[in-house]
This record gives C-alpha cells, sequence and structure tokens, in this order.
C-alpha cells in the first residue's frame, strides 16, 4: 500500500520554529544527558506568581469560574484593563474596543490576520523578537526588516521609519522595552515617531509593551495615544500579565484599538481558541487590580542582575555590551570573538558558532544575534538569579580566554 503524505501549506513552509524553544530544547537534551548547564535562553521570570494572584485563579475555579467564557474577556478583566489604561497610561478605551487573548502573543497574530494581505509590509525594526518576521510571514504579509545598530541605541530612527515606507506599509510593530536589547522609546523618540506616522495615514502602530513596567530609569510610561490622539484610530496597544507579574503559564494578553479592528480579531479568535481560560482571566484581573508592590520588588532585583550581567560581560575578553534601559536581557556584542579558534582548531566565523561554542566548552546555553535579526551578537536572559549569572559569565570567560587568536 501507498503511503501518502498530507501535503503542507505554503504557509507553514515560510516559517520556522522559534529560535528560544530550539535553544531550550538543546538545553534540557545536554542536562538530560547529565551536562551541567545553565540556561540563559528563556524571557521567562523566576519568580513565583505573587499568591493573592494564585488565589484569585482557585477562588474563580471554587466559585464555578471554569465554563466557557466571552470571546473578548471577562468583564471583570475588561473593565480592570480599561482601568490600568487610564491609570497608568492616560488614555481612555470603552470596554468593547478592549480584547483579551491567551497571551499577548495571541493578540499580536489576531491583528495581523485580521489586516495583511498578501504583500502587505509591516515595519519590523531589528533587532526584534524572534516571532514578528514569521508571524507577518504565517498571515501572508511580507516582513520589512529596518537594522537598528548600537549607534542609534538599537532603536528605530525617524529617518530610517519613513525611508522603510511604502504604498504597500500596513503596519509599524514596535516593542518598548525592547526583546532582545531592553532599548526604551523615550517621550521624546516616541513623539518623532508618531510625527512620521501622522504624514502617512495609510500606515498603523502596534506596540507591544509586555516588558512595560520593566524600565530602570523610574519613568513613567510612554504611550503614543496619549502623545498624538490623532493616532488613535490606527493604533493597537499590546501588553499582558505575563512578564510584570510572573504569570507566563497563565497565558494573557490584552489590548485596545479602534472598534473595528478589534471586532475583527474578536471573530478570528472565535473561530480559533475561542476565549482564555476563566480562571486565567480572573487571576489576571486580581494582578491589574491588587497590590502593585511586586512590580517594584521585581524590577529592583532585574536592575541589581543587569548591572552585574554588564559589568560581568564587559570583563570578558572579546565581548563588549551597552546597558540596557528595561527588560531582563542583555545584547553584548561578540564581533571580538569571530575569527578566533578553538581548542581544536575551528574558527568562529558568527554569532551563532560562539554562542554554541559557549554551549558545548562553557555549559552556558543562549541565543545568537542573528536569531533577532542583528549580528554579531548574543542575546542572555537574566532572568535568573544572581549566583546562576556570576558563574555563567565565569564559565564564558574561562571559555574565551582559551580561544586562540588568528
Amino acid at each position: 500500500m501507498t503511503v501518502t503524505a498530507i501535503p503542507l501549506s505554503a504557509r507553514v513552509q515560510r516559517i520556522k520554529p522559534s529560535p528560544s524553544m530550539v535553544a531550550r530544547m538543546r538545553a534540557q537534551e545536554l542536562r538530560a544527558q547529565g551536562r551541567d548547564i545553565i540556561d540563559l535562553t528563556t524571557g521567562e521570570p523566576d519568580f513565583d506568581t505573587p499568591l493573592h494572584i494564585q488565589q484569585a485563579a482557585t477562588a474563580a475555579m471554587a466559585a464555578g469560574e471554569t465554563r466557557y467564557s466571552p470571546v473578548n474577556g471577562t468583564l471583570r478583566l475588561r473593565k480592570a484593563i480599561a482601568a490600568k489604561f487610564e491609570r497608568e497610561n492616560g488614555v481612555s478605551y470603552p470596554l468593547d474596543q478592549i480584547v483579551v487573548g491567551s497571551g499577548a502573543k495571541q493578540i499580536i497574530f489576531n491583528a495581523l490576520a485580521a489586516t495583511l494581505g498578501e504583500g502587505d509590509e509591516v515595519i519590523v525594526p531589528a533587532p526584534y523578537w524572534v516571532s514578528y518576521p514569521d508571524m507577518v510571514l504565517a498571515c501572508d504579509g511580507t516582513p520589512v526588516i529596518v537594522a537598528c545598530g548600537e549607534n542609534s541605541g538599537f532603536k528605530l530612527t525617524p529617518e530610517a521609519f519613513e525611508a522603510a515606507i511604502t504604498p504597500k506599509t500596513r503596519w509599524l510593530l514596535l516593542n518598548t522595552p525592547s526583546n532582545p536589547t531592553g532599548a526604551f522609546y523615550s517621550a521624546a523618540e516616541m513623539t518623532a515617531l508618531t510625527e512620521v506616522l501622522l504624514r502617512h495615514p495609510h500606515v498603523a502602530l502596534m506596540t507591544d509593551d509586555i516588558y512595560e513596567h520593566i524600565r530602570f530609569d523610574g519613568g513613567e510610561p510612554v504611550c503614543p495615544v496619549a502623545i498624538a490622539p490623532g493616532l488613535r484610530e490606527r493604533t493597537l496597544l499590546v501588553n499582558g500579565v505575563s512578564k510584570t507579574y510572573a504569570m507566563t503559564g497563565f497565558r494573557i494578553g490584552y489590548g485596545a484599538g479602534p472598534k473595528p479592528l478589534v471586532t475583527a480579531m474578536n471573530v478570528i479568535q472565535s473561530q480559533t481558541t475561542s476565549a482564555a481560560a476563566a480562571p486565567s482571566m480572573a487571576a489576571a484581573a486580581a494582578a491589574l487590580e491588587g497590590d502593585q508592590s511586586f512590580v517594584g520588588e521585581a524590577r529592583l532585583a532585574y536592575r541589581a542582575r543587569r548591572d552585574r550581567a554588564v559589568a560581568l560581560l564587559n570583563a570578558i575578553d572579546g565581548i563588549t555590551c551597552l546597558t540596557p534601559d528595561g527588560a531582563f536581557y542583555v545584547y553584548p556584542s561578540c564581533a571580538g570573538l569571530i575569527g578566533r579558534r578553538t581548542a581544536e582548531g575551528h574558527e568562529l566565523k558568527s554569532d551563532l558558532d560562539v554562542a554554541v561554542y559557549f554551549l558545548e566548552e562553557a555549559g552556558v546555553a543562549m541565543l545568537d544575534g542573528s536569531a533577532y535579526g542583528l549580528s554579531p551578537y548574543l542575546r542572555l536572559s537574566i532572568a535568573t538569579s544572581l549566583d546562576a549569572i556570576e558563574e555563567a559569565c565565569a564559565r564564558m570567560k574561562r571559555a574565551s580566554d582559551a580561544l586562540q587568536r588568528s
């Protein structure tokens, strides 16, 4: 009997697995083989979810909130989100302009699926979160990658933004603070970008603000809609509870935007995943409504880790590291290691080679900058203990010192 393989769509063949998940799986494989691996690949807080948030989920289940919920989110959660936007971002949205999904990633995907046609372009500043270009491709769009180097603080300049716009541009997708660099757009920088948007009325703005509260300058959140109210009808604000409240497993993201877009996103979600999990939405509402002391405590811990990681990385010959503004990553340049040789004589020709070398030789798992669209860099998560950061950097230094110059 002839076995015929199920043909795969062109869509799925355009995209690739998440590099961060691939790297994490490789680290897990080496651990299973008995290797001592320090995993700095995953962007996940190492803190426990605050107790009052856990208790809210448990209470919801005890109260029978275990059945189907409204696709656009429970009334309580949407009210909490609306209050959050007004309190923290200075913008007011009615409840029918708020959307809830199973993570901020789903919110972004649904927005792209609701708006992109074949050949429509999305401007993605690089370095970028690894999923952005592939989500655009999965929705039949074309990612337009704009390199943003160290000379601009890894941030998109108004000049580079305007130069990338074409008649086919549909979105600018902006992540601030950024994964992987931690770069944050100040009010002045955001104002300059909104001025470009105002000159190009066919371009919409999507801001991924998932790291909004992990900023180290003590400043207030910067919201483009508050800065330029004229952009309200073509801006989608995306956020979630995963990073701020250590709730990655709860899978709750949310957004606020123009009603026609939000309605279309809800239609797509109704035919895919339906509503997010009811107990998770109760927990997310409790997170937004309740005591916020955890947010400040976690931010202080991340800042201490950032400061230590940057100092230790800059002490490694061949590595230089800028100090990130926020998030919980560092993005050091490994340009000084390119061209060096291992003890076996293998030349390190790329940042991927360097990342593999540190994994195999030092037992430190990280991601290469090429996965984020800008080389030669390494991306390390510092959402781990100071002890783990210090040990990882010590291992990297020993491995770097063992390399031979060409």
